[in-house]
């Protein structure tokens, strides 16, 4: 564990803006001293940076700073919130006595003891330098590096647009149960984006990827065996991709059977069930998963997991933004639904353990249940098998959009590379596919799950009430016997 990183997210805060244990325990007992059940500050300090490179020529070269802090009060299902941008104690008592209002009114102020830093259980992200110290320079030789492999890749490439982005987070979080937990976050990302004509046809292929990393795995291979390294892997997958589409037939519509692949298809199962199963969703019963723990919700074939202790990965967390560990939680197991992803208010009304999924995209909101790397664990079938199993359906690789409705399940995807799928084999590529369903009900569906695990290569953001984090996904190859393909053959 490297642990000067996590003291120094802890004594950071203390040092860097003058704040006392003595400031904390006052501005926590104000919040506390209104009847509350229990109350939090968040501090946080953020550098982030962005690169991006357009047609050979440097478009934009960014650095930016942000720090604020954080107090909640919560008083039975009641949340207070307010934050600010200034880290002062006369700034803190202020938000301290508005988060209080909204939550309750009532009651004096009264001391809350402030324990001593407590560690995180592991450190996921071990980075000795962080990738926004890395010489800009560096950055900007890396996307020309990759504007000329695209360019290479084949002459009906005529665009290319690369980006660079990375933040590295120092937080700290308090807790009226006396806790004090910090954490220290990297976080980069690389986007390439091919564009592709050919006569008046002209088609988009993208990829990307990234994680809590240093900036090295940009240059290391992705697997064992593997001669590409990762940027040069991103780039010809984008070129490949928009070459691939300039071929690609419209799709056909209907219902039929659809195989999706390993890795990033994964975000399908994110937004058509993960959702589904964060624990405020369900407490408000608004959910298509609510009340339905210990009954099967799909395919005795599915078992379906949150996991933030993947090292190195986007979506991996050593504390959440409440400072629980993050955790390893099993959501759905052959089939029966097992556990909902909990934050600490709604674990405490719904009398269920923590799993360290409350997260905030910043200072400036509150935390909720959300994802981490979720994914689909193997089964037992080879790929090629699964595919062989299919008359005539749908393959579908990669998506671009998506949306679900919460409540019902329902969702859309395009898809961004698929295929048709004949009589067991492999046809030619089809653009326009929409995949049409609902979550709970094509789980049930799901006929054959791959033994081809794979997670996505890092790039997932999710959206949720306004905010936005970093998460992951994954899946194997699996079939699911009946889905409407929307198309436009």
């Amino acid at each position: 564990m490297n642990k000067t990183h996590t003291e120094d997210a802890n004594q950071f805060f203390l040092e860097k803006y003058g704040l006392s244990r003595r400031a904390l325990e006052s501005t926590l007992g104000k919040v506390i001293g209104k009847k509350m059940d229990y109350a939090d500050l968040f501090f946080e300090y953020e550098t982030s940076e962005f690169l991006s490179m357009e047609e050979g020529i440097v478009k934009k070269v960014s650095k930016d700073i942000s720090q604020g802090a954080g107090v909640r009060a919560i008083s039975e299902e009641k949340t207070g919130y307010a934050y600010s941008d200034e880290i002062t104690v006369e700034h803190l008592l202020k938000a301290a006595e508005t988060a209080g209002y909204i939550a309750a009114s009532g009651g004096s102020s009264a001391s809350i003891p402030v324990q001593s830093p407590r560690l995180p259980g592991s450190n996921l992200y071990p980075v000795e330098t962080p990738p926004i110290d890395v010489p800009t320079q560096e950055k900007i030789q890396l996307l020309q590096k990759i504007d000329r492999l695209a360019r290479a890749y084949d002459p009906r490439i005529k665009k290319v647009m690369a980006s660079f982005s990375s933040e590295y987070k120092k937080t700290l979080v308090v807790t009226s149960d006396g806790l004090a937990v910090g954490d220290i976050l990297p976080l980069m990302r690389l986007n390439v984006t091919c564009i592709a004509e050919e006569g008046n046809n002209r088609q988009v292929g993208a990829f990307g990827g990234g994680g809590r990393s240093d900036f090295s795995f940009f240059f290391e291979s992705a697997s064992a065996g593997a001669e590409e390294a990762r940027y040069v892997q991103y780039t010809h997958e984008a070129a490949r991709q928009a070459i691939l589409n300039l071929s690609a037939i419209a799709a056909p519509a209907g219902t039929m059977e659809v195989v999706l692949g390993p890795g990033w298809p994964g975000i399908l199962l994110h937004e058509a069930v993960g959702h589904g199963l964060e624990a405020d969703f369900n407490r408000k019963k608004t959910s298509a998963f609510s009340d339905k723990l210990g009954q099967r919700v799909a395919s005795e074939l599915c078992t379906v997991i949150d996991d933030g202790t993947i090292a190195g990965r986007r979506g991996s967390i050593n504390c959440d933004d409440e400072g629980t560990p993050g955790s390893r939680t099993v959501l759905i197991e052959k089939g029966i639904l097992k556990n909902y992803l909990q934050d600490r208010l709604n674990a405490k009304l719904m009398g269920m353990p923590l799993t360290g999924n409350g997260r905030r995209e910043s200072y400036a909101h509150s935390p909720m249940p959300r994802m981490t790397n979720t994914y689909m664990l193997s089964g037992e079938s080879d790929k090629d098998d699964i595919i062989q199993s299919v008359k005539k359906g749908i393959y579908a690789v990669s998506f671009g959009g998506g949306q679900v409705d919460i409540t019902s399940g329902k969702f859309v995807f395009s898809a961004s590379e698929a295929y048709l799928i004949e009589n067991g084999k492999i046809g030619a590529p089809v653009k326009g596919a929409t995949l049409i369903g609902n979550g709970p009900d094509v789980l049930t569906k799901v006929t054959g799950v791959g033994n081809d695990m794979a997670l996505d290569s890092g790039v997932g953001t999710c959206g949720k009430d306004g905010q936005s984090v970093p998460v992951g996904v994954g899946l194997p190859t699996i079939k699911i016997s009946e889905m409407t393909v929307g198309g436009t053959a």
